[in-house]
């Protein structure tokens, strides 16, 4: 991984894209599909929502640093529509301040790591089938517009 100080005078929305990149390797690696700025029944948007093998969805917010954190009063709204809630970020983030409610993923453009798990805590499985269908819906049309961005 990357060392901590790497990031310079790297801009708050770069240092996003490179953990939420990160982030997103380490759960496709895990066999996960995960769409980013997935935007939820509720209005609210999460920076990747991933649906595991088993049909759990976790849910990553992805914090460029302490500012970014301390700014974010949303985050538990998040928990509703997730099996799991992750905040995702930089190693020379100071891990005390993320919640016992959220898991930690530590990551730099490449890869992350797990450094604490989240809570578990299913969802209802009516919640889990729009999730689900939710999630495969927006994947196919981001897809279909890749492949024909006039459709």
């Amino acid at each position: 991984m990357e060392t901590p100080g790497d990031s310079g005078a790297e801009g708050r929305g770069a240092v996003t894209e490179r953990l939420a990149r990160g982030a997103a390797r380490h759960l496709a690696n895990m066999g996960a599909g995960v769409v980013a700025e997935f935007r939820l029944p509720s209005g609210r948007r999460l920076d990747l929502l991933a649906l595991l093998p088993d049909g759990r969805l976790w849910a990553v917010e992805v914090k460029s640093g302490i500012e970014d954190f301390l700014a974010d009063r949303k985050w538990s709204d998040y928990l509703d529509w997730c099996d799991a809630l992750f905040f995702c970020v930089d190693p020379a983030f100071p891990l005390a301040l993320v919640p016992e409610a959220a898991g930690v993923l530590v990551a730099d453009s490449f890869d992350a790591q797990v450094l604490r798990q989240a809570p578990a805590h299913s969802l209802h499985p009516s919640r889990r089938k729009a999730m689900t269908l939710r999630f495969g819906l927006v994947a196919a049309r981001r897809l279909q517009g890749a492949e024909d961005p006039f459709a």
